[in-house]
């Protein structure tokens, strides 16, 4: 990977709600900025464009859901197409990053959103695994 250098989004994808955390590579600190909760795919991909044009990222890193054992399972596939339409409509480099314990690191109380906080998981274990 060449070494790159400003802003980086990262998304943890579901199917109700996006998590997105920002952090740049001079600090690598990942920070959650916020939660899509758009109805349609459209919609959602409208909300991402005025974050790609807002923070102007040279990176996407996108969390790989696995089962504890590294398969995949039903959301892995949708991670990974959810990664692939990200660097094909914005002309971005995306990453996937194992996200397999980062909900285990969260403890949501009942009816609390995490999305966000889980993104800035996946962006913080990516900004430590690149050092």
């Amino acid at each position: 990977m060449a070494t790159l250098s400003g802003t980086i989004l990262a998304f943890d994808f579901g199917l109700k709600r996006i998590g997105v955390a920002v952090g740049n590579t001079l600090m690598r600190q990942a920070e959650p900025l916020e939660i899509i909760s758009a109805a349609t795919n459209d919609a959602k991909f409208v909300e991402i464009s005025k974050l790609i044009l807002s923070w102007q990222p040279v990176l996407c890193v996108v969390g790989l859901p696995m089962h504890p054992d590294g398969t995949a399972h039903e959301m892995t596939q949708r991670c990974q197409r959810f990664a692939n339409q990200l660097q094909g409509r914005f002309g971005i480099a995306t990453e996937l990053v194992d996200e397999r314990y980062s909900s285990a690191v969260l403890s949501a109380r009942r009816g609390e959103r995490i999305d966000d906080r889980a993104a800035a998981l996946i962006l913080q274990q990516y900004f430590d695994q690149t050092i």
